[in-house]
């Protein structure tokens, strides 16, 4: 089972803004979507780009290498050229602390 990590404490995480964090090698954005925190692995399904590097749209990212645009609620892809959804880890607030944890091999 894979520990949480620590993105970052609330107060430095508000509304409309993101962190990224590596967990045992793989890059995960960690977003705060109107006081409500998801993650996803910042990779595009389609082609490698990190998401983050992309423009933030209300509840979507556009992947700045062609386009595709992923719900950062549930890593669905919304649009083509992407079909596959990003991973969608969870999130939890400890004590003020804001942490993800990778649990797709627990």
């Amino acid at each position: 089972m894979s520990d949480w990590v620590t993105v970052a404490e609330e107060k430095d995480l508000p509304p409309g803004t993101f962190r990224c964090v590596d967990i045992d090698d793989v890059m995960v954005a960690v977003f705060n979507l109107d006081g409500e925190y998801h993650a996803i692995e910042n990779v595009c399904s389609h082609e490698y780009a990190e998401l983050t590097d992309g423009e933030l749209e209300g509840g979507e990212i556009v992947c700045p290498l062609h386009g595709a645009r992923f719900d950062i609620r549930t890593g669905e892809a919304m649009t083509p050229p992407a079909y596959e959804p990003v991973a969608k880890l969870p999130v939890r607030v400890d004590d003020g602390v804001v942490q993800v944890r990778d649990d797709r091999w627990d």
